[in-house]
């Protein structure tokens, strides 16, 4: 299940967090976004408690902040929606840097920027200790419904052969001297999509025959059976719980 090549987001490593169980690591990364996600935003000091728990979990995984910091960029489209928050939302009005703007609207930024980075962050380290086969595999073991593992699985095993598909449209379209440089040559590309997607279609359809001529009723044989034990789940546990502890500060304080 799943594919046999590692991730861009993964780094290989043998630390204690990556010799996890992939199940438990989800299980703590879940928990983790649910109580970040469910600590009151007027609570900063928290979020700041939050970040040194992934900055300790971080360091114990080996991976290098850099590499964390860089795949966080991926949340700039969030960050950007944040930041014209305090311009739209109604409400009463304050002066920040000699700019009129929302106080409800600065509250809300904050909650989006601090809640939003920390639950990519703790992704982020997810992605980078645990392979993808291992996730299908966590997953699988947390019960979660074997249709959509499958799904999951066959759109990360064959993702990589529909973008080299598209890669081999694109040069043989540059080798027939074509370049896309404007309106009048969306029809091209909307023809070469259409391909694309025909050509996907009937390369699922052989894919399943020969699932089906190989004894494939709708479900996949479970490859492995990793459990975990008591120390493994308290080791994966102490993320969220040490979090827990701080929501319940921010809520009592």
């Amino acid at each position: 299940m799943g594919a046999g090549h590692a991730h861009r987001l993964y780094r290989h490593g043998h630390s204690p967090v990556h010799a996890l169980p992939a199940h438990t690591k989800l299980a703590a990364v879940f928990c983790f976004v649910v109580v970040v996600v469910s600590t009151p935003r007027e609570a900063m000091w928290a979020f700041g408690l939050y970040a040194l728990l992934l900055a300790g979990a971080t360091a114990a995984a080996r991976i290098p902040p850099a590499f964390v910091l860089k795949r966080l960029l991926i949340e700039i489209p969030f960050v950007a929606f944040a930041f014209l928050m305090p311009f739209v939302v109604p409400g009463e009005q304050t002066t920040l840097l000699g700019v009129p703007v929302s106080v409800p609207g600065l509250w809300d930024a904050w909650n989006v920027l601090a809640k939003g980075t920390l639950g990519v962050a703790a992704s982020v380290l997810l992605a980078a200790t645990t392979e993808l086969r291992a996730l299908l595999l966590g997953l699988q073991r947390l019960k979660l419904p074997p249709l959509l593992v499958q799904i999951a699985s066959f759109m990360i095993r064959y993702g990589d052969v529909i973008t080299d598909e598209m890669r081999r449209m694109s040069i043989a379209r540059r080798s027939r001297g074509f370049e896309a440089k404007g309106i009048r040559h969306w029809g091209v590309l909307a023809k070469s999509a259409g391909a694309l997607f025909i050509r996907s279609y009937e390369r699922g359809e052989r894919v399943h025959l020969a699932m089906v001529s190989r004894g494939y009723a709708g479900s996949m044989p479970v490859i492995d059976e990793a459990t975990a034990s008591r120390a493994q789940w308290g080791q994966a546990a102490a993320l969220p719980l040490s979090a827990l502890l701080v929501c319940l500060l921010g809520w009592t304080l």
